[in-house]
């Protein structure tokens, strides 16, 4: 045998325990990463055993797919909430702010007016967009905390709904267009095309970084870690799409939620605007001397999130296929933004992602679900989700201290 072929051989049974080595890397990686999600992942996986055992239909393919549509109107709004919270500051007025817009949109659909579907979101959109400018504006000119000026929103907000409304009680929402954005289900095979879609997608970014890396002469994951990644990837949106297509199908919201998901994901972690949110809630002071303009950024962040919440509410009005003078009201403040603490992101600012939000509203409406399955009083659920929501924002305040080193 060759020298060559000895250095083969025994190159050869190396690569498994390299492999091995590269797993075990990512698998620390993902828990520094995601340390904050850790618990929730943990508390779902709880809930779910606790449910199912009380209730056999929690865990089936009908009830997920529900949890999907339950979910949808709650994450949009918590989406939003996440670029607020980043800053250290809170918007209340979002639960009726996404009222304004719903009730709004279906006045225009109605006759006699009859706007085109999406001239009447558009317009809902612009009005929040205003709404939000004006939020930013009065906080950012006079100084006066969030809380205080979104909480006198929230009541102006509410008497605005109550106004437009006026004796009309209920308005029925009869756009179909409207109405399949939380009732229409994809086919079986156009939710099979959006998994090669999405699994295609993510494969195109993993070896786009591996080639940005080798052209930086930086030690990047090797190609059998990158499909293993890409296999889990695969793995886990198949088998979502497999449960969907058991029932009724990937529900249209459920890739509403996904294409809001990638852009303001994009936004927070890829563009200047969401360096500087990250940074102004991180240190205010030190933002204003790097010369980060503070207060556009804070005007523009209330303007996100008053946008994202009338399309909670569009989404919210489209379930229902109806609105009336309710609308905005009980939990949908608290749910939303227990939704984006609960997901890890920090009340004290500078910390937290938007996929979280996604995850703090799968169980909120997992913990209504199945509470709902089981029958609990309406008590019972405030007092188990206020809960809930108190031990995230214990596990935000222990995880600050740890990292300012006063734990």
């Amino acid at each position: 045998m060759s020298e060559s072929q000895k250095a083969s051989h025994s190159i050869q049974p190396a690569a498994p325990s390299v492999f091995g080595a590269e797993l075990r890397l990512w698998g620390q990686q993902l828990a520094a990463n995601y340390a904050d999600v850790l618990p929730l992942v943990i508390g779902l996986i709880v809930i779910a055993v606790i449910f199912q055992s009380q209730n056999q239909n929690f865990l089936t393919a009908r009830n997920f797919v529900n949890l999907i549509v339950q979910m949808a109107g709650i994450c949009t709004i918590a989406y939003g909430v996440v670029f607020v919270l980043l800053l250290g500051e809170l918007d209340l007025s979002v639960g009726y702010v996404s009222a304004v817009a719903a009730v709004s949109m279906a006045l225009l659909l109605r006759d006699p007016m009859s706007w085109p579907w999406y001239a009447a979101i558009a317009l809902v959109l612009l009005i929040a967009a205003g709404i939000g400018l004006l939020h930013g504006v009065i906080i950012t000119t006079f100084q006066i905390p969030s809380v205080i000026v979104t909480l006198a929103s929230l009541l102006a907000w509410n008497g605005v709904v109550l106004l437009i409304i006026g004796g009309n009680g209920t308005i029925l929402i009869q756009d179909p267009v409207v109405i399949g954005i939380a009732n229409y289900f994809l086919p079986p095979v156009w939710g099979w095309l959006l998994a090669a879609v999405i699994v295609v997608a993510v494969a195109i970014r993993y070896f786009q970084e591996k080639r940005a890396w080798a052209q930086r002469n930086i030690p990047g994951a090797s190609f059998s870690m990158l499909l293993a990644q890409l296999g889990l990837w695969a793995v886990l949106i198949c088998g979502i799409v497999y449960i969907a297509n058991r029932d009724r199908g990937v529900p249209m919201v459920g890739v509403i939620l996904l294409l809001l998901l990638v852009v303001l994901s994009f936004l927070a972690n890829h563009t200047a605007f969401g360096r500087y949110v990250y940074a102004v809630g991180g240190n205010q002071n030190a933002a204003y001397r790097a010369g980060i303009p503070v207060g556009r950024i804070r005007v523009t962040v209330f303007m996100i999130s008053s946008i994202m919440a009338s399309l909670g509410g569009i989404i919210l009005a489209a379930r229902l296929r109806s609105v009336d003078t309710a609308a905005g009201s009980g939990n949908l403040l608290f749910n939303s933004i227990a939704a984006a603490v609960i997901g890890g992101t920090s009340l004290f600012g500078g910390r937290g992602r938007v996929s979280s939000a996604g995850l703090g509203a799968l169980m909120i409406a997992g913990m209504e679900n199945g509470m709902g399955l089981l029958g609990l009083s309406p008590g019972l659920k405030f007092l188990i989700t206020g809960l809930v929501l108190l031990v995230a924002v214990l596990v935000d305040a222990g995880m600050r201290r740890k990292r300012l080193g006063q734990g």
